[in-house]
């Protein structure tokens, strides 16, 4: 038996929740803003286990064809950020890490991903 977190709201195991993130992209982008409270509320995370959990949320998102997408102002739609490159793991990686350094804010303005980005 295995003492993965669970949902303290609804019960879901975290490996559950983070299969079930990318469910959301069929229907509209899915911001870090959703991923990082979620991690601290939802499942008690924090240090390296947040990081982990947001490390895998980003990735399942990356795998399923979402890229880093941010909203600017006097644009039309979603801008993708190049800025982040490589594999997957690489890109999900240089996410985390700028969310760690406070380069990236989980909120509304900023970091997403999108399937459509025009």
């Amino acid at each position: 038996m295995t003492s993965e977190p669970v949902d303290k709201y609804f019960g879901t195991p975290m490996s559950e929740w983070i299969a079930r993130v990318p469910n959301e992209l069929d229907i509209d982008a899915v911001g870090l803003w959703q991923i990082v409270p979620v991690g601290i509320d939802s499942f008690g995370l924090s240090g390296e286990s947040l990081e982990q959990f947001s490390y895998r949320c980003i990735l399942a998102l990356l795998q399923r064809g979402a890229v880093p997408v941010e909203s600017v102002s006097g644009v039309s739609g979603w801008v993708p950020q190049t800025r982040y490159r490589g594999s997957h793991q690489e890109i999900a990686t240089q996410i985390v890490n700028d969310w760690k350094s406070g380069e990236l804010v989980p909120d509304h303005d900023g970091l997403w991903f999108a399937l459509n980005t025009r």
